[in-house]
C-alpha cells in the first residue's frame, strides 16, 4: 500500500470510513441483528473474568495499551524516527496517532453509546463506547509502524517477523476489550476501521518518505556540460525485488533530470569490473552501484581516474564505506543522494601480497633477503621484492588476523538469515586467535617488530555499530592509519574496547598506532587476510599504498 497510489490510498480509506459509518448508524439505531451478535460476547466475559489469573493478564493488556501507553509509545516512535533523519516519518506517526485520537473522541460524543452493563470489575467505564479508543490506537499505531518497517527495513523475513507480531498485539487488544466487557464487539471492529483508515489517509496526504535532500539547495554547477547518461551496476543478490528496485531509480531518476538508466547485472564471475568498465566505455555521466562492500570495492577500482562519479546505494551487511561518508542506509535517501548529491574524491589504496606458501616458513626477522645480507626491504632496498600472489586495491580497510578469521569465518548461510549478527558469532569464536609475530615499515621507513593479535591498516576510521578503531583517519587525507591490537588474556578485550570506545590516544603493547602513505606487513606464518570484508587467503605479507583523490563518490550536500 505504501507505494500505491494516492488515488488507491484515498479510495480505500473511503471503504473503510463508510464501513465505521454505516456500522455508527447500526449502533445508533439498535439493529436487531447487531444487538443480538453484540450481547453473544456476554458469555465470553464470564469466562474471562472467572480466572482470576487470566483477569491479571487482561487487565495488565489494557493499561499497556492505554491512552497514556500509547502516547509514550508514539513519542518513543517519532523521536526515534526524527533523530535517524526520517523527519517525514516522524511527523506521520504523530499526525495519524493524534488525528486518530481526536477522531475517536468525536465519534463516541456523537454516537453516545452506553458501555456494557455486564461489566464485571470494580472499576467501570463510563465514557461512550463506540469506537474502541484501545482499538483504533492499536490499529493506528500498528499501521504506522507497518508502513516504516516496509519503508525502511530490507530484509523480507524480519519485515514479516515484526509485522506479525504487531498484527498478533492488535488483536490481542482488541480481544482483551471484549474479554473485560469493556466493549461490546462491534466497538472493536468500529475502532479498527477507524485506525486503519486514517494510516491510508495519512499516507495519502502525507507521505513518509524523505524528500530530495536537494529540493531546498542551490543547483551544482557544472563545470562540463552532462548529458545525463546514468548506469546502474546492480548485485541481483542483494536487493528482494529487482523489478521494484529497477522501477523506483528508474523513477527517480526521471524526476532528478536523468536519462533512462542503463543496467548492468553482477554475476558470480565478474562482481562488478566488467559491468563497471562497460558503462565506462558506453559514456557514462554517472554510475550507481547497489551491493555490498565487495561489489563497490570492484565498480570504484574499476572507475578510479575516470573522472565518472560513483553513485553507492549500500545494500550489503557492513556497508562501511556508506557509513564513513555520510550516505544513509535507507534504499530510496541512497538513490537521492547518487543522483543529486555533490562528487567528492576520496583515496584509494594499491595492495601487493604474496599468496599462502609463497615463501619459506622463517620466523620474522629472518627473510632470505636478509640471508643473504641485504636490508630487511621496504623503499630503498636493493632486494627484489617477493613474485606478488595478491595484486588489489581497497576503499576502507585491510586487515591480519583476528578480524580476518572473522570474516574468513562467517557462515554465509547465517549471514542471509541474521545479517550482521553472523559475524557477531564468528567473531565470538576468534577471540583468542594466536598472536603473531609481524614486522611494519610505514613511508619506506625501518622495520619494527611487534606481537599482535590483529593488525588493520583503514583509510576510514570507523566500522560496524559506529566503532572508532581508528579515529583520525579521513578519507580523503592522503594517509593511511595503522592500529595494532594485543589483549593478552579473553578478559582483556574489554578494558581494550573501553579504549577504542573513549577513542584515548595512549598507545602500549596492548594498542598501537601508526600513520603514512605507504605500509608493509609481515607476518611470522601465513595468517588469515582481509579486504573491505572480504577473505583474500592466509598469507605472510601485504604491502600497501594510499593513492590520493583517485575516485570521485557522490555524497550528501
Amino acid at each position: 500500500m505504501l507505494d500505491r497510489s494516492r488515488a488507491t490510498q484515498l479510495g480505500v480509506a473511503a471503504v473503510l470510513l463508510a464501513a465505521l459509518g454505516v456500522l455508527a448508524i447500526a449502533v445508533s439505531q439498535d439493529w436487531q441483528w447487531l444487538v443480538d451478535l453484540d450481547r453473544r460476547a456476554r458469555s465470553a466475559v464470564d469466562w474471562g473474568v472467572d480466572d482470576a489469573g487470566l483477569q491479571r493478564v487482561l487487565l495488565s493488556v489494557e493499561d499497556l495499551a492505554g491512552t497514556l501507553a500509547m502516547t509514550a509509545y508514539t513519542l518513543v516512535l517519532a523521536v526515534a524516527m526524527f533523530l535517524k533523519g526520517h523527519r517525514r516519518a516522524s511527523y506521520f506517526t504523530v499526525g495519524v496517532m493524534l488525528s486518530t485520537a481526536l477522531a475517536t473522541t468525536g465519534l463516541k460524543t456523537l454516537v453516545g453509546r452506553a458501555r456494557p452493563e455486564w461489566q464485571q470489575l470494580d472499576e467501570f467505564l463510563e465514557n461512550g463506547a463506540y469506537p474502541s479508543g484501545h482499538a483504533s490506537s492499536i490499529a493506528a499505531f500498528t499501521g504506522i509502524v507497518l508502513v516504516l518497517v516496509t519503508m525502511l527495513v530490507r530484509r523480507q523475513g524480519i519485515r514479516r517477523l515484526l509485522g506479525s507480531a504487531m498484527v498478533l498485539v492488535a488483536v490481542a487488544v482488541a480481544a482483551d476489550r471484549v474479554l473485560l466487557g469493556r466493549h461490546y464487539p462491534s466497538d472493536v471492529v468500529g475502532g479498527a476501521l477507524l485506525g486503519a483508515s486514517f494510516v491510508l489517509v495519512g499516507l495519502a496526504l502525507y507521505s513518509p518518505y524523505p524528500r530530495s535532500h536537494a529540493l531546498k539547495i542551490e543547483p551544482l554547477p557544472e563545470a562540463v556540460p552532462s548529458s545525463k547518461r546514468l548506469a546502474v551496476v546492480l548485485n541481483p543478490i542483494k536487493v528482494e525485488d529487482v523489478e521494484a528496485f529497477r522501477s523506483t531509480v528508474a523513477a527517480m531518476a526521471l524526476e532528478a533530470g536523468w536519462r533512462e538508466p542503463t543496467w548492468h547485472l553482477t554475476t558470480p564471475e565478474d562482481s562488478g569490473t566488467g559491468q563497471a568498465e562497460l558503462a565506462s566505455v558506453e559514456g557514462a555521466d554517472l554510475v550507481i552501484v547497489c551491493g555490498g562492500d565487495g561489489t563497490v570495492r570492484e565498480v570504484c577500482a574499476e572507475l578510479a581516474g575516470t573522472g565518472i562519479p560513483v553513485g553507492i546505494i549500500p545494500a550489503g551487511t557492513g556497508n562501511l564505506l556508506a557509513r564513513n561518508l555520510g550516505i544513509p542506509l535507507y534504499i530510496r535517501a541512497a538513490i537521492d543522494i547518487a543522483l543529486t548529491g555533490q562528487d567528492r574524491a576520496i583515496d584509494m589504496v594499491k595492495v601487493t601480497g604474496d599468496a599462502a606458501g609463497d615463501r619459506d616458513a622463517d620466523p620474522v626477522g629472518e627473510s632470505r633477503s636478509e640471508e643473504r645480507g641485504g636490508s630487511p626491504g621496504g623503499a630503498g632496498s636493493e632486494d627484489e621484492p617477493p613474485a606478488p600472489g595478491i595484486d588489489s586495491h581497497f576503499m576502507v580497510m585491510a586487515g591480519m588476523g583476528f578480524d580476518a578469521a572473522i570474516m574468513e569465518g562467517v557462515n554465509e548461510d547465517i549471514k542471509r538469515k541474521v545479517g550482521w549478527l553472523a559475524y557477531v558469532i564468528s567473531a565470538l569464536k576468534s577471540l583468542m586467535f594466536p598472536v603473531t609475530k609481524v614486522e611494519l615499515s610505514v613511508d619506506g621507513g625501518e622495520w619494527t617488530k611487534h606481537r599482535a593479535r590483529m593488525v588493520m591498516v583503514g583509510n576510514v576510521g570507523y566500522l560496524q555499530a559506529g566503532m572508532p578503531l581508528l579515529p583520525d583517519a579521513t578519507i580523503d587525507d592522503g594517509l593511511l592509519d595503522v592500529v595494532l591490537l594485543n589483549p593478552r588474556r579473553f578478559l582483556s578485550w574489554i578494558p581494550l574496547a573501553v579504549r577504542v570506545l573513549a577513542k584515548r590516544s595512549r598507545t602500549d603493547d596492548t594498542i598501537n598506532r601508526m600513520t603514512g602513505r605507504t605500509v608493509s606487513i609481515r607476518a611470522g606464518v601465513d595468517t588469515p587476510r582481509q579486504l573491505d570484508g572480504d577473505s583474500i587467503g592466509p598469507g605472510r605479507e601485504l604491502h600497501m599504498e594510499c593513492i590520493h583523490g583517485r575516485l570521485l563518490v557522490r555524497v550528501p550536500r
